[in-house]
């Protein structure tokens, strides 16, 4: 089969790829969710675990994204709709692209209202807002900045802004040139905290809480948490992936760029947790995780630190940089189906789809304010929580499973083989193998599991 183009161009090199990859992968949750479901699950043993889910699962699945997307060298509709018809002569699978388009706009609603929560501490921070701040007014700082719709919808709105600016300029002018400067600042920042958390926190503390064994805490639970993890910090299952994967170049071996990745985002998130939780420990604060952790419990410790407004303006700077990454990869797809579907400029593609995702984050905005009495909430929750649960327990463990099946069961030995390069040995035996049965089996655990339907074994 003649080989495409992509219409968008290409990653100028394999680095670029991989930093714009890991970008899309490191967001919110290794910060906030990866150290706390560690100590939580067993420490070292769940990374143990984790790293055998992510190594077994989750590169398989990175693997098959990123060779569809390569294959059809399209936005992830066009890509699965031409492939499809390729492999099996159905155009019915550009549905499966379809959903991770609409997933990432979803995601993005309401991932841009939480990471303008971050960019808006940046000036609280700075201006010693939390020095010498007690529980209760940081608590009321939190209130208070999510019970004004107006504050909120500025953040969102500039965060939104900010994202749109990088992807309009294109792939090497906007989406490379971004992350080429992001990437190395958040992992410079994270190691100046990592060295003032030492200095200034119960370093041996967080240690032991993140990575001591504690065999005893291990429960099938925790196995599945590991799991969800494993599979989901990677960004499968949306469409970035696979966006990504249709900028790069021939020449590159996916497995080699898919397993530099996986260690990057690994390796991000656990300094993160041992940036974090020497302060958290440092001060007798509680281990927790999730907004909490990040915007009540860390300002409380930095008013009380050496050098807090400093720590403090530098964290949250670098949680603003993680999240821009993250929603550079979420609303790409969408603005490559736009532009590739109707023929119109990637700039007037950005601002659309940019203030179409402005628009439905709305909703998460007010439902923290205008909208959070009961009534109008739905059986879910809040509007937040709604399309939160939507996207993360339906829309992406589907899309997932999808993509992993098409590459597996679909796409023939011929093409997946042309693709990964790594000609017809074990390696690639044991990709296929992954692909066809244990990745499929995996996401569906972590599917049921998300959706409470495997309750009656995890409280057992």
């Amino acid at each position: 089969m003649a080989k495409r183009t992509s219409l968008q161009g290409f990653w100028s090199s394999r680095l670029a790829f991989i930093l714009a990859v890991t970008g899309s992968a490191v967001g919110l949750g290794n910060i906030w969710k990866f150290p706390y479901v560690t100590g939580e699950y067993g420490g070292g043993a769940f990374v143990l675990m984790y790293l055998a889910f992510v190594f077994i699962i989750g590169l398989p699945t990175m693997m098959s994204e990123i060779l569809i997307g390569r294959r059809g060298r399209r936005n992830p509709v066009t890509t699965m709709q031409l492939v499809g018809e390729e492999e099996s002569g159905r155009s019915a699978w550009k549905y499966v692209g379809l959903m991770g388009v609409c997933g990432g706009i979803l995601i993005l609603s309401y991932y841009s209202v939480v990471a303008g929560w971050a960019v808006a501490y940046i000036p609280k921070a700075a201006s010693g807002a939390f020095v010498g701040s007690d529980a209760a007014t940081v608590k009321s700082l939190f209130n208070t900045l999510t019970g004004d719709p107006w504050a909120l919808l500025g953040w969102h709105s500039l965060f939104m802004g900010l994202t749109v600016f990088v992807v309009a300029r294109g792939v090497e002018r906007g989406l490379e040139q971004a992350v080429r400067i992001l990437m190395p600042a958040l992992v410079i920042m994270l190691v100046i905290l990592l060295v003032y958390s030492i200095r200034h926190g119960d370093f041996m503390a967080a240690v032991n809480y993140m990575f001591r064994p504690n065999w005893d805490d291990i429960s099938f639970e925790g196995a599945l948490v590991a799991l969800g993890q494993a599979l989901f910090t990677l960004s499968v299952g949306m469409g970035a992936v696979m966006a990504y994967g249709a900028y790069l170049p021939e020449e590159t071996n996916i497995g080699t760029a898919a397993i530099t990745v996986v260690l990057a985002d690994t390796t991000i998130a656990i300094l993160a947790g041992l940036v974090i939780f020497p302060v958290v420990f440092g001060f007798g604060m509680a281990a927790g995780g999730g907004p909490g952790l990040i915007f009540q419990t860390l300002p409380l410790a930095f008013g009380g630190m050496p050098g807090g407004v400093v720590f403090g303006t530098v964290f949250f700077v670098l949680l603003s940089f993680a999240a821009w990454t993250s929603a550079i990869g979420l609303i790409e797809p969408a603005v490559a189906w736009a532009n590739e579907q109707f023929s119109v400029p990637r700039s007037k593609a950005t601002l659309a789809i940019g203030g179409l995702i402005w628009l439905i984050g709305v909703l998460s905005v007010l439902s923290f304010n205008v909208l959070k009495d009961e009534k109008y909430h739905t059986p879910l929750g809040t509007l937040f929580d709604t399309i939160e649960f939507i996207t993360s327990n339906v829309m992406l463990p589907l899309g997932a499973l999808l993509i992993v099946i098409f590459a597996g069961w679909v796409m023939c030995r011929n093409s997946t083989s042309d693709e990964l390069k790594m000609g017809s040995g074990l390696r690639y035996d044991m990709w296929r193998f992954a692909a066809r049965y244990i990745a499929p089996i995996a996401v569906i655990a972590v599917f049921l599991h998300s959706l409470g339907l495997l309750s009656r074994f995890t409280n057992g």
